[in-house]
């Protein structure tokens, strides 16, 4: 057998799903990709590629309601299954419960854990010690539908950043899980298994505040924000009134008696900043509106206090 699918998404994890399934042999009725905003998508390209009939839209609801043209669209391919691979836009239930198996979605958390839009950073900035993958089918809450597939044991180490956690770890399993929950939905043995609310947990999304450091706090606190918040939307700090956002942040055990936001200097090519319990080793740095550069090229003096 197979499904008619519509499939929502972006980006290289959306074309992967698209691939699999579509070798799969399951019929691909529709692609969903934003519109491009500078690098070509690769989702959209695939689809382009494959022949598919392609759409791209930015939003499908207007003051809180559901576009009408675009649920008329939608209707109109058919499909058995909606699956959303890395989606952001805000779908309306007519979409989401449209098709007569509904939607897939995954997520990248070991849900009911870091339901929201920053699951990754929170994983990191809250010291989980375990991630993994979950596909769900959604409902009218924010990550809290029934459980489909999930996937774990990936440990969380201390040299992962948001953006190594999921392309080194968690891409391809999501991939996978995708693959496997569409074929349950498909054969029939998809198994839909209630939220445990008792554990859920809920995050906002991580913005410039979250991102602020506070030099009170502990080195491993610090460390854990920063590589939360790398790539976006970078842990930061002030220096002479100008932001310093930093990057590829490892803990140093070794503890300095200078105040904590302190800049010890370079070993290597990585710049070393004192904190409570311990020092920072960044690797890269970013000075106000200027270009992401290698700590050792960014001109910051020893001795200079970020605040």
């Amino acid at each position: 057998m197979a499904l008619r699918i519509a499939l929502f998404g972006q980006a290289a994890f959306g074309k992967d799903v698209l691939v699999r399934l579509a070798d799969a042999r399951h019929q691909i009725v529709g692609v969903y990709a934003p519109p491009d905003t500078g690098r070509p998508d690769p989702l959209a390209m695939e689809a382009d590629e494959r022949g598919f009939s392609l759409f791209r839209h930015k939003f499908f609801r207007r003051k809180g309601e559901a576009i009408p043209d675009l649920v008329a669209a939608h209707r109109g391919l058919e499909a058995d299954l909606n699956v959303l691979a890395f989606v952001t836009a805000i779908l309306p239930p007519e979409i989401v419960d449209g098709p007569p198996h509904g939607s897939l979605c995954f997520h990248p958390s070991l849900l009911p854990r870091f339901r929201g839009g920053s699951a990754l950073a929170w994983q990191l900035i809250s010291g989980e010690r375990e991630s993994g993958v979950t596909i769900f089918r959604p409902d009218e809450g924010v990550d809290t539908g029934p459980i489909v597939v999930q996937r774990g044991g990936v440990e969380i180490a201390g040299d992962h950043t948001a953006a190594t956690l999921y392309f080194n770890h968690l891409y391809e399993l999501g991939v996978d899980a995708m693959v496997e929950a569409v074929g349950a939905v498909d054969d029939g043995s998809a198994q839909y298994e209630p939220q445990d609310e008792s554990k859920a947990t809920s995050q906002g999304l991580v913005g410039e505040v979250d991102a602020r450091v506070d030099w009170s706090r502990s080195a491993v606190e610090i460390d854990r924000q920063l590589r939360g918040c790398d790539p976006q939307p970078g842990g930061h700090a002030e220096l002479d009134g100008e932001v310093v956002r930093m990057f590829d942040c490892r803990l140093v055990e070794e503890e300095s008696p200078e105040l904590p936001g302190t800049l010890l200097g370079l070993v290597g090519d990585k710049l070393l900043i004192s904190a409570h319990g311990g020092a920072l080793s960044i690797g890269r740095v970013r000075v106000g509106d200027g270009k992401k550069v290698a700590a050792g090229l960014s001109g910051l003096e020893p001795g200079r206090k970020l605040s």
